[in-house]
């Protein structure tokens, strides 16, 4: 079958960011389906043009098999105006480019099913069209609830314009898709909200390519010191103030061997760097992100590692972070600080789970795992490793994902 996936921000192993469409795309290309994956090639971390050469508006690029179709959008900076407007020009372009590729290269015909990926729903919407455009079928993949995600953040009021348009753009986009994929676990409840039938909903969540982890390697050894790292956006929703908080109690109780690192970019990151300066941090580091292909070995370099969510009600339909998949799968305790439906670092016992927006808790489970015998913390990252290969393997996901799209080619 062919397969279009349309994600804003989707990323090739060489870059920093989730590769979940590259990792699912790969599976997919190895039982012999062919894949194309429409995304920007402005990064949203990086802030730079990656892929496209100046008189380039569009172009594909053969990553492994995988076919990444390439379009070019407006620069920002922030999550200001500029970023509304790189997704709208992503929607009208990518939209364009779609519908025309048949046409302008007959060789890779059209495709059997059109896959659109929130949360930004204007590219979900560019799919749609691009699926009734050549008349296939449209799935729709929810990888965050917008605008419930905006509502509980309290960025916007339910009855801003933008929040009216965006949920009715979310219904109709429910209701126009032959299938909905959720990468929650309880998304089912809030998608049977809008009258949408139970069975049209599939469960297929993040997980990690197993391909990337070299059993035979040998772990860094570590002379001295004990460093906690976070690898990942530096947003919102990520809520790293508490993690510069935590910083401060440790520093104050004298924990000098403890450092934390932060890895990653995001509009919160320059805010972060500033606060860690005003209260004279000596205990952190901020470091560039890095490629997908070179996460896992930042993670190795890491005594334990940390996810981070703001306290949102939209959480009860359960989370599902590339990094948390990423962290288990490196063999290190996890401090699990989010509050949702369900917890995998809780679920694999590889880790400590502390509630969200609360430093001195947070404090002091780093203190624990500091203090714990290092045979106990690699038992706590064996734990989490097979947790990760038994329930997130992307080759598991991989066939999941066909099996959906062979039965909705099979109905029409």
């Amino acid at each position: 079958m062919k397969i279009w996936i349309f994600n804003h921000n989707a990323y090739p192993p060489d870059l920093p960011g989730g590769t979940r469409h590259y990792d699912l795309g790969r599976e997919l290309v190895k039982r012999g389906h062919q894949v194309f994956i429409f995304a920007t090639s402005f990064h949203h971390h990086l802030h730079k043009e990656t892929r496209l050469n100046p008189e380039e508006n569009w172009k594909i690029e053969d990553v492994n098999g995988v076919q990444f179709v390439w379009v070019r959008t407006p620069f920002y900076q922030c999550n200001d105006w500029r970023r509304v407007w790189n997704m709208v020009v992503f929607m009208l372009s990518s939209w364009r480019v779609g519908r025309m590729l048949p046409e302008l290269l007959p060789e890779i015909g059209r495709p059997d099913v059109v896959i659109g990926s929130s949360p930004d729903l204007p590219t979900a919407l560019a799919a749609y069209l691009v699926a009734r455009d050549l008349g296939v079928p449209f799935v729709m993949e929810v990888r965050d609830l917008w605008p419930q995600t905006i509502l509980d953040m309290g960025t916007m009021s339910p009855n801003h314009p933008v929040i009216i348009a965006l949920r009715w753009l979310e219904k109709f986009l429910y209701n126009r898709a032959e299938c909905i994929i959720s990468l929650l676990p309880l998304a089912h409840e809030y998608i049977t909200g809008y009258g949408i039938a139970r069975e049209k909903i599939l469960w297929i969540p993040n997980g990690v390519d197993l391909s990337r982890i070299d059993p035979r390697r040998e772990m860094p050894v570590r002379s001295e010191g004990f460093k906690l790292m976070y690898l990942g956006a530096h947003g919102q929703a990520n809520a790293l103030d508490v993690l510069i908080d935590a910083a401060g109690i440790l520093q104050e109780r004298g924990y000098a061997d403890i450092k934390i690192t932060f890895i990653g970019d995001g509009p919160e990151k320059s805010r972060l760097i500033n606060m860690a300066r005003e209260l004279g941090l000596l205990n952190v580091e901020f470091l560039d992100p890095v490629p997908k292909n070179d996460a896992l070995q930042a993670l190795y370099g890491a005594d334990s590692l940390v996810l981070n969510l703001e306290n949102v009600a939209v959480f009860k339909y359960g989370i599902s972070p590339n990094k948390l998949f990423d962290y288990m799968a490196s063999g290190k305790p996890v401090i699990f600080s989010v509050q949702a439906f369900n917890n995998p670092v809780k679920e694999a016992d590889c880790g400590i789970t502390v509630p969200p927006r609360n430093p001195q808790a947070l404090a002091e489970a780093i203190i624990t795992l500091y203090k714990m015998p290092q045979e106990s913390r690699e038992d706590m990252g064996r734990r989490g490793q097979k947790y990760v290969a038994e329930n997130h393997d992307i080759s598991i996901l991989g066939s999941r994902l066909e099996h959906a799209i062979e039965a909705i080619g099979k109905h029409n």
